[in-house]
């Protein structure tokens, strides 16, 4: 009977138990309360820290386990975690923390500690399991004592300066270690025998300066999951034998080194990989065909492989997760397949020799790269499907034609397109001012016709405009002065015609300004010094993912933007250097009037090239502020009068041409403007003096030579060091008749004068002998006496 009622009462006592319980959590949870010895030892810690903004604000309160970035144990309040990276924080790092007995897990990444060494004191923390010190400024080696760690489970201590670390001596035998991480520090001489750490799953050690060959123990740690030694200088092979027990493998990563992966054709691997980068590696010339055997890939990168093969069918389907491929750089052919039901979100097959059209792209694609190739026919593919995400497509130097499709409105976010250097043809879509995200449009280098559309007003963001090479006409649009964000604007060897307008001199951020080869006339508008970029010595602040070497996740480069210009004489493609150009040409056009004024504002411009215009004044006098300038070119004018001075001023500037003007006067000597070529100055029949021949007040100055005539002309340098020395000659010989004679002639005519200088000069003599010659007699006679 009774035990009928416990049976029926069972489950109500559950119930009160489970409530009791948690009643009896959230009551601890509410009593926790840090230990006052723990307390005192964080404020300690803290006091040699520097805190810029405020970050430890809440390490006022009494309780410290409601600080921020600490963490206490609900059941006895001891301090078990110290999470501080991101912190903003530098200063030291206190002995202190030794007294936190139950801390497990201590993260002080990206708090600066000045360049010293790791404290060895860390050593006693034996209770850690989780050290995390990247980012804070450490340097030298890796103190042994971190050996005495036997109860870690992760060490972090990537990127710092550290420049020694003795993995493999005996004490530094973390058996429990299972991620390793000494990324991008200073690490030299032969890759760490990782062998006693046979509980690894993840080793980063890329970013170093490690040497020599890859040892066979790597294979050797039945655990790993991540082995990353990429940007080192490894080198030798790689074989089947570095990888015998690394069935649980999902991330190989060597990229960039000097290594040859030598394994057999038939090999198939023990592992199935999620992530491989082999980039900068000798993997060629085949395409690896174990490569088909990893079926769960989602990241695969050759780039740079040494690739001389066609791209095989089973590439493009060899895995269902593929999402990230990079092919560059390689000598890969073949025709690419249909896409559009493919899972690859970012793909990049450029500088290859792929052939064909232009494929149909995933749905899902945000990034496709295929310029350098040898595709052909139109892209009117793009259109075929909505691309949500698409933002960037390159497709540059190929072979492609047709007109350029008029559907971008399907991608709302677009942020880069590059078709130069191809064959389109027809006018620019007007549907491109669409794209209001729109950064980058390079059409540079086609047939294109008509005139700018009015729609790319709207397109606000762009920084980069380059559709040079064309065939565009009618003038320069007034509302190009709204693109107050643009830095490079190249309209050059168009048939442009009308003024330059005014509205130019909105925008401040330009510092490429190429409107060279085409039919403008009238003036130069005067508002240069609008433009600060230019205007600024420094460097300017441009968004590196749109100029120069890209880095995707994974810190391989990309080439997001690319333009050709003339520089130095010669047109040149810029890639990563672009963002260091300052350039404004305005060669080969019909402007004409005077050289503005406020030129000399652009302290900061590399190349001006007025050449081939009619623009008739003089050279503007200050011409020497723009300090920076390296190439010059007014060739081809009207200007008249004299060089100025102060173009001598400029010791940067590499390359000149003032030929075919109307310039007279000497060249100023004694400057860099002799070390030019003659050439550069040709054209001027008044201009004279070195390297031109010497001008005729100088040539008409009385000879010094011998009356016979037969000295060698000297040139202009010559004769003013001649003139000089005459100079000094004559004031010479009028101090020594001054001085001698003026002396001299007073003793001859007043007899007083004589005889008073004579008895002195006795007077001397006789006390040259009592006080030196008596003194030194009387000391050599006691010797010899």
């Amino acid at each position: 009977m009774v035990s009928d009622k416990i049976t029926a009462i069972k489950p109500l006592l559950v119930l009160v138990l489970v409530l009791l319980f948690c009643v009896f959590v959230s009551g601890s949870d509410a009593q926790v309360r840090c230990v006052e010895s723990e307390r005192e030892a964080l404020l300690s810690f803290k006091n040699g820290l520097v805190d810029d903004y405020g970050s430890l604000s809440s390490w006022r309160r009494d309780e410290c386990c409601e600080w921020h970035g600490v963490e206490c144990s609900i059941a006895t309040g001891h301090v078990v975690a110290l999470q501080l990276d991101g912190a903003n924080l530098r200063g030291k790092i206190g002995s202190s923390l030794l007294e936190l007995h139950h801390l497990t897990y201590l993260d002080l990444s990206w708090i600066d500690f000045g360049g010293i060494p790791i404290p060895r004191f860390i050593g006693s923390m034996k209770q850690l399991r989780h050290l995390h010190l990247s980012t804070c400024n450490f340097s030298r080696t890796v103190p042994p004592q971190l050996g005495n760690l036997t109860n870690l489970r992760s060490l972090d201590l990537s990127a710092n300066s550290l420049t020694s670390a003795s993995l493999s001596t005996h004490g530094f035998a973390l058996e429990s270690l299972e991620i390793l991480n000494l990324a991008y520090n200073q690490l030299d001489g032969s890759l760490p025998d990782v062998r006693a750490f046979s509980s690894l799953t993840e080793l980063h050690l890329w970013g170093n300066n490690f040497t020599g060959t890859i040892p066979l123990s790597i294979g050797h740690l039945p655990k790993l999951q991540v082995l990353d030694l990429s940007y080192n200088s490894l080198d030798g092979l790689v074989s089947e034998s570095h990888f015998i027990k690394l069935d649980r493998l999902k991330t190989l990563d060597l990229s960039f080194n000097s290594l040859i992966f030598d394994v057999s054709p038939s090999w198939s691997p023990p592992f199935q990989l999620e992530r491989i980068n082999l980039a900068g590696c000798s993997v060629g010339p085949y395409f690896p065909k174990w490569i088909r055997t990893q079926t769960s890939v989602s990241y695969l990168n050759l780039s740079g492989a040494g690739v001389r093969d066609e791209a095989p069918r089973w590439l493009w389907s060899a895995s269902s997760r593929l999402e990230y491929l990079y092919l560059s750089s390689n000598q890969i052919s073949g025709t690419i397949p249909n896409l559009s039901s493919a899972s690859i979100v970012y793909m990049d097959l450029s500088y290859n020799q792929f052939s064909g059209p232009v494929p149909l792209f995933p749905a899902n694609a945000t990034d496709v790269l295929l310029f350098g190739n040898m595709l052909s026919g139109s892209i009117s593919s793009v259109c075929e499907t909505r691309h949500d995400r698409l933002s960037v497509l390159l497709l540059s130097n190929n072979q492609l034609s047709g007109e350029v499709p008029n559907c971008w409105g399907k991608m709302p976010n677009f942020y880069s397109l590059n078709l130069a250097s191809n064959d389109f043809s027809g006018e620019i879509p007007s549907s491109l001012g669409a794209l209001h995200g729109l950064n980058l449009l390079q059409l540079h280098g086609n047939n294109l016709s008509g005139e700018l559309p009015h729609s790319l007003r709207h397109c606000r963001q762009l920084r980069l405009i380059d559709v040079g090479g064309n065939k565009l006409t009618g003038e320069i649009p007034t509302w190009i002065g709204q693109m107050r964000n643009v830095q490079f604007l190249s309209l050059r060897g168009n048939k442009l015609h009308g003024s330059i307008p005014h509205e130019i001199c909105n925008l401040a951020s330009i510092q490429v300004l190429d409107f060279s080869i085409n039919n403008l006339s009238s003036m130069i508008p005067d508002c240069f010094n609008n433009f600060t970029v230019i205007t600024s010595k420094n460097a300017t602040s441009i968004v590196p993912s749109l100029f120069g070497m890209v880095f995707d996740t994974n810190n391989v480069n990309k080439h997001y933007g690319y333009s050709s210009y003339e520089w130095k004489g010669r047109e040149s493609e810029y890639k990563k250097n672009l963002g260091l150009l300052k350039l404004v040409d305005f060669s080969s056009n019909r402007l004409s009037g005077s050289i503005p004024k406020s030129f000399s504002s652009m302290r900061g411009l590399n190349s001006l090239n007025l050449s081939k215009n009619s623009l008739t004044g003089y050279i503007i006098p200050d011409i020497g502020k723009m300090e920076m300038l390296d190439s010059l070119d007014l060739s081809h004018n009207q200007l008249s009068g004299k060089i100025p001075t102060s173009l001598a001023e400029i010791y940067t500037l590499g390359v000149l041409d003032l030929s075919d003007n109307n310039l007279s006067g000497k060249i100023s000597t004694s400057t860099q403007l002799q070390s030019f070529n003659p050439s550069v100055y040709a054209g001027n029949d008044g201009l004279c003096g070195d390297p031109l021949p010497k001008c005729p007040e100088d040539s008409s100055r009385p000879s010094t030579t011998s009356s016979g005539g037969n000295m060698n002309e000297k040139d202009d340098d010559d004769n003013n060091n001649f003139s000089f020395m005459q100079e000094v000659g004559v004031s010479m010989a009028f101090g020594f008749i001054v001085g001698f004679w003026g002396v001299v002639g007073s003793f001859i005519l007043k007899k007083s004068w004589r005889i008073a200088f004579f008895n002195s000069l006795d007077a001397a003599g006789d006390w040259f002998y009592v006080e030196i010659a008596v003194p030194v007699l009387v000391s050599k006679w006691r010797r010899n006496w």
